[in-house]
């Protein structure tokens, strides 16, 4: 038998075609097989999905987008990120455009007509982002469109951007805030409803060049719903398609949830849910299923807190209840813990649990013999009777490495750090302002088993928003949440964004520095 050998150069290209590396060097003698651990490299290309905020013409929306500094990325020339409209889909029970609306062109099956919106291939970006470390922000126009976007090179580790609207009028009044989400094939949105009061669109994005096909599922607190509508809605590409769910199935349950899926092609997908007492907020997709998860950054004035959970195997799972506080965690009274049917939605409201402290809701099984992956969410009220505003915390991923969140103003921003199994040293940068500022880091510790709620830092001399970027340095996992508070009238419109990893960086295997292939003489 011969050994035939194959050139370092050539393991690269196949790394490469796998993990996305450009380049690598060679080193060494022919014969070792030295291996090394892998390498985490920062990635080079983002995607980002903002759905459309809405037909109302007297909301205010803005985006903001930065990408943090500090990623080992090329230099700070090398790279683009840009958010472009997208053109409206045809769904069940679509929003009208407002463009259509004028126009007398809704249609009478309730679906909306496509909008004039330019597709992502040839429209001008609303918003383009020069350099790593200083934000941007744009505001949307008369007939805000979704948006669709990219950011390569330097400008694509970490790439974030927050779309932000404010409404002090009708049934969308009050602070609508979601960090634009990455295209994938599968979500969860625990929390929904398709209840007479409610007006809960589901939103999916297509940044593709080819169309998607979804399937929705949803389950309430007798298992799923039966829908004739929801399976294979097609999503064009470069399009947005929002559907409302009370078109999907006849059955009106203020508990839902929500499973996404594609037969083919990817999405975004996030929910906005419109109540007329408790004003409108985005729902952002759960954390993958697991048997314990954080839901983070309840804040200390919340009025009522609604625990809504989903067992999507094939057992049931038994939840014990923690809220992690500032000195440790409590039970709460009379709900220590909760039974969730396979299958099915359970909820359970929690009233005014954080008793004037901020905390986290912790969710881990009742017995390690048989635990049973769950997705969850809460519904968060501020204030009372009539001045009441909600919003949504979904249980989020912990920041292993870098999370950002994106527009905090000078006034209004509180950070939420819980450290549910060690204590933790975490890293708070802001960011320089979006006209102007000197970035500001501040280290910050939290014990074990406890929520730190703080007003963070922000830059000196700040002009415009900011960003805050969280590092974890030492000590246990670390999960965070940002409230942004900007009331007006008496009401305490609030919205709360998780901060899951930035999935900045990718493990990349090492290449050995030989590797032979051994063919017979034949």
């Amino acid at each position: 038998m011969n050994r035939t050998t194959l050139s370092l150069g050539a393991a690269v290209v196949a790394l490469a075609a796998v993990a996305g590396i450009a380049s690598a060097t060679s080193g060494g003698d022919s014969g070792t097989a030295a291996a090394s651990s892998p390498a985490r490299l920062p990635v080079e290309r983002s995607s980002a999905l903002c759905p459309s905020p809405g037909d109302s013409q007297t909301a205010d929306t803005t985006y903001t987008s930065v990408t943090p500094k500090g990623t080992g990325a090329p230099p700070d020339g090398d790279g683009a990120a840009a958010l472009v409209p997208a053109a409206t889909g045809d769904g069940p029970g679509s929003e009208p455009s407002a463009s259509s609306k004028k126009n007398g062109k809704d249609s009478k099956n309730g679906r909306a007509t496509a909008s004039a919106s330019p597709s992502a291939s040839g429209a001008k970006p609303l918003l383009s982002l020069k350099q790593p470390g200083t934000p941007v922000t744009a505001t949307a126009g008369d007939d805000p469109a979704a948006l669709v976007g990219t950011a390569t090179g330097a400008l694509a580790p970490g790439w974030t951007t927050q779309e932000t609207t404010t409404d002090d009028v009708g049934d969308g009044r009050g602070v609508a805030g979601l960090t634009c989400t990455a295209p994938d094939t599968d979500f969860w949105l625990p929390g929904a409803s398709t209840a007479e009061d409610r007006e809960d669109y589901v939103h999916l994005t297509n940044p593709d060049d080819s169309t998607a096909v979804v399937d929705l599922r949803l389950y309430g607190r007798n298992g799923a719903l039966k829908s004739d509508t929801a399976d294979g809605l097609p999503v064009p590409a470069h399009s947005s398609v929002p559907v409302l769910l009370s078109t999907l199935t006849s059955r009106a349950e203020d508990d839902v949830t929500v499973h996404v899926t594609t037969r083919s092609g990817r999405v975004g997908a996030a929910l906005r849910a419109s109540d007329g007492t408790t004003g409108v907020d985005w729902l952002a997709p759960s954390a993958d299923p697991a048997s314990s998860l954080v839901l983070p950054g309840i804040p200390a004035d919340a009025s009522d807190v609604r625990l809504v959970v989903f067992a999507p195997g094939q057992n049931d799972a038994d939840l014990n209840l923690k809220l992690a506080g500032p000195t440790g965690g409590i039970v709460p009274a009379g709900h220590e813990s909760l039974h969730v049917k396979s299958g099915m939605t359970a909820s359970v409201d929690l009233k005014d649990v954080t008793r004037g402290e901020a905390g986290s809701l912790l969710l881990t099984p009742s017995s390690g013999d048989r635990p049973t992956p769950v997705v969850a969410a809460l519904q968060v009220v501020r204030g009372k009777g009539d001045d009441r505003e909600m919003a949504f915390i979904p249980a989020t991923a912990p920041v292993t490495a870098r999370a950002t969140a994106a527009d905090n103003r000078a006034k209004g921003s509180t950070l939420s750090l819980t450290a549910p199994q060690g204590a933790a040293e975490v890293a708070v940068t802001a960011s320089a302002g979006t006209g102007g500022g000197t970035p500001v880091t501040k280290t910050y510790t939290v014990k074990a088993g406890t929520t730190l709620a703080v007003t963070p830092p922000a830059p000196d001399g700040l002009k415009g928003s900011y960003a805050l970027t969280v590092e974890p340095k030492s000590g246990g996992p670390v999960y965070a949440a940002r409230t942004l508070a900007l009331p007006k009238d008496g009401v305490p419109m609030f919205t709360v964004q998780t901060l899951p990893d930035d999935r900045g960086t990718v493990s990349v295997p090492a290449a050995r520095q030989d590797l032979s292939i051994l063919r017979s003489d034949d």
